[in-house]
């Protein structure tokens, strides 16, 4: 982020508004419900955290008293519907330049009604020179924490909880940040914080971590000698001059010594032999911009050296950098990652991180709240709500730069439950969700954010018609018509702002942006149609499948499985059947395979999954947390359930003996990460033995874990309902994919 020239005297609401590209209150988001507030303020940047309660719209569904009616209710819908408020819990991290904190101080003094606190953690240099203007303004306690303590704790945070979190950076590649599956254990890892000087921690657990190592050499340095040597006395303009500047103008190498490489010592003619070794004997001025750049070599080049003999002193790989000096600079990023993998020879890693100026901030957070405990909970990032990772460099993407504004945002939302890996992941750190990554994959990315675009319209309509009786629903569906909008455009320029974009990135967005403006569940209508229907049809279908012999009758399930998968909402090429022919059926659907909800489930699932039952099978029915597309939800399964256990005893005993069990995944998408399920759901496939996993569902089997290996056995089935992906795939449309896998010794 650049530095901006000073602000105006004034500290009200009008000279924020003057500051800054966004109305404060976009900013400073929920502020009235704020409980609890930290602050990390360093040398030139404030990062300020705070804890809010939101209150949103959730879709709840209810199964209708059935005791007083006739047992025969044809037209009856399986549930009601009610949208109703629910409260959940947000952290808020917003980052801006020193020169704007007496404003911003006075904006936030101004909407805090609602706060549960008389103390603000601070952390940071800065926490002591604005001690008293702090205090003043929001008549809360200053309460200092340390500083690496608040580093160690917010970097665990982070690593844990967002899952593209860490990057290593690629300056020849396009785009240049190549993100990292999170281990599953993320410790040990060593932490560089260049920040003034220079700190090297080993972080060993949670709570345990060892400051090994230092240097006087950091951000201060290029910051003093770099204003001795140019006269520019702001850090962001001195990185500028370093981009420009051409370093062998002013630096020595092994070239101008020996007139080429050294051979014997296996050194390239174009490393550098000596930092500013021309400056000495040459007879010229040099440029602001070359000295520039050759101070940010020197640095750098002893920072990633020192770095990399304590990594490999202590046995790890896995060195983060973070700190001032790094502030997402690219230049920075990529002469420490040379450095890095020079002296290496390739063995360690340098890392950087997203949100690695957070992290003061969030760790001074959970020390002020370590009475709520925290880290008990998982959380989710918004990206709704947050800026996401924009590159500093104005020669990369100068438009999307203008965007980005002076301010930066970062929103998590604690998540209902815990969430872990699946027990049955062969190797749970090499683990990738996706199959394709957009972020890489320039003709794929182009294709799904344009089928995303268009899609748009379609999303919107449902949002509407899902609220029939709200007067402003079609208003908030324009606001997030438009909010989705941007957040595609963002990701065109900058397709690594939330991490690798893949097609779950894309659907998890527009998720978060429904929920932004209260539409919780756009196809509940749909759904509530769809699973009245396919409950009528229910026991017809199932005589059928009990006439079949054996073989016959796993094949026709199948196929019932797959053409209860072709009901798919979020598919184009479905949705246009489905919207000018109202009577397209599962029979239709049948016929339209190559040789979701209520189709889906009730006459796709739950006749294979009786199957199952009836040989003697115990079944674990995983069902999504909350809705995405037409996909049904746990709360939605349990009611057919219950319906379904009315018409059929193998179901109705199963269910009376714990033989089928339904459960939630943890999830609120199309796609399922294997690697963030629900506790419960984890709990119970290890001890009920679970020893086949069926994963059903073009988001669930294609677009996510169609290469992902498990211990046991696997089905993965699914029909193609894209047209650009069924060609890509070597298919046509409405083409099955049907994947069985067994685990290699």
């Amino acid at each position: 982020m650049a530095e901006c020239g000073e602000s105006g005297s004034g500290s009200s609401r009008d000279s924020l508004d003057k500051s800054i590209t966004l109305p404060p209150d976009e900013i400073f988001r929920n502020l009235e419900n704020a409980k609890r507030f930290a602050i990390d303020i360093g040398g030139s940047l404030t990062k300020l955290a705070y804890y809010s309660t939101v209150q949103h719209k959730v879709a709840k569904v209810r199964s209708f008293d059935h005791s007083s009616k006739d047992s025969e209710q044809d037209h009856e819908p399986p549930y009601e519907i009610s949208v109703q408020e629910e409260i959940t819990a947000r952290l808020h991290f917003v980052k801006f330049e020193n020169t704007y904190i007496e404003a911003c101080l006075d904006f936030i003094k101004d909407h805090l009604v609602n706060t549960e606190t008389k103390v603000i953690q601070a952390t940071g240099g800065g926490a002591y020179k604005f001690k008293d203007l702090i205090e003043q303004k929001l008549q809360l306690k200053v309460d200092k924490e340390d500083v690496m303590t608040c580093l160690i704790k917010g970097c665990n945070f982070v690593l844990k909880n967002i899952p593209h979190e860490a990057f290593m950076y690629q300056r020849d590649s396009d785009p240049e940040f190549r993100f990292q599956t999170n281990h599953p254990n993320i410790f040990p890892y060593l932490l560089v914080n260049i920040g003034s000087g220079v700190s090297i921690v080993k972080v060993e657990t949670e709570d345990r971590f060892e400051w090994i190592g230092g240097s006087s050499i950091g951000g201060g340095t290029f910051w003093g000698l770099g204003a001795l040597l140019t006269k520019t006395k702001k850090f962001d303009e001195l990185l500028r001059l370093a981009s420009r500047g051409q370093h062998a103008n002013v630096d020595m190498l092994v070239q101008d010594i020996y007139g080429g490489a050294h051979q014997t010592l296996g050194l390239s003619g174009n490393l550098i032999a000596s930092s500013f070794g021309k400056s000495a004997t040459a007879d010229r001025e040099f440029s602001k911009e070359d000295m520039a750049k050759s101070l940010l070599h020197m640095i750098s080049n002893d920072v990633g050296q020192l770095a990399c003999l304590y990594a490999k002193l202590h046995c790890l790989d896995r060195v983060y950098f973070g700190g001032f000096f790094i502030r997402g600079h690219p230049v920075t990023m990529h002469t420490i990652t040379y450095s890095i993998n020079f002296f290496s020879k390739g063995e360690v890693q340098a890392l950087f991180l997203r949100h690695e100026g957070y992290l003061g901030a969030i760790g001074a957070f959970l020390k002020g709240a370590e009475q709520d405990n925290p880290n008990q909970y998982s959380w989710g990032e918004n990206y709704a709500g947050s800026s996401g990772l924009m590159s500093s460099s104005p020669e990369l993407c100068p438009a999307q730069r203008a965007r980005s504004g002076t301010f930066d945002l970062l929103e998590m939302d604690r998540l209902e439950r815990p969430l872990v890996n699946l027990p049955l992941l062969l190797d749970p750190s090499s683990y990738v969700p996706d199959t394709v990554d957009l972020t890489d994959d320039a003709p794929a990315r182009k294709y799904w954010l344009t089928c995303f675009e268009e899609a748009l319209d379609g999303v919107v309509k449902r949002a509407v018609a899902s609220q029939p009786g709200s007067v402003d629903a079609v208003e908030r569906a324009e606001k997030f018509r438009q909010k989705y909008w941007n957040k595609l455009q963002t990701l065109r320029h900058q397709p690594f702002a939330y991490g690798t974009l893949t097609v779950r990135s894309l659907l998890d967005t527009r998720e978060h942006c429904l929920n932004e403006f209260n539409f919780p569940d756009p196809y509940s209508k749909v759904k509530q149609k769809e699973n009245g229907v396919a409950l009528r049809c229910f026991q017809r279908v199932t005589r059928c499948l009990d006439t079949l012999g054996w073989e016959e009758r796993q094949l026709a399930l199948v196929r019932g499985l797959l053409a209860g998968n072709v009901f798919d909402w979020g598919a184009k090429a479905v949705s246009d059947v489905l919207e000018s022919d109202p009577q397209f059926g599962f029979e239709e659907a049948k016929r339209k395979l190559q040789d979701n909800s209520g189709v889906d489930v009730i006459l796709g699932v739950f006749p294979f999954v009786r199957e199952l039952l009836s040989r003697g099978t115990e079944v674990i029915l995983a069902c999504n947390s909350g809705p995405a597309l037409n996909d049904v939800t746990y709360s939605e399964s349990l009611i057919v359930a219950e319906r379904i256990a009315a018409m059929d005893p193998v179901v109705h005993s199963a269910l009376r003996e714990e033989r089928l069990l339904l459960v939630q995944t943890g999830s609120s998408s199309p796609c399922l990460d294997l690697s963030r399920l629900d506790k419960g759901l984890a709990v119970l496939v290890r001890e009920r033995g679970a020893d086949l996993v069926v994963i059903e569902g073009m988001g669930r089997a294609v677009h996510t874990n169609y290469h992902a290996a498990l211990r046991c056995e696997s089905l993965k089935l699914a029909v193609i309902k894209n047209s650009w992906l069924a060609e890509r795939l070597g298919g046509r449309l409405f083409s099955v994919i049907f994947k069985y896998e067994i685990p290699t010794e």
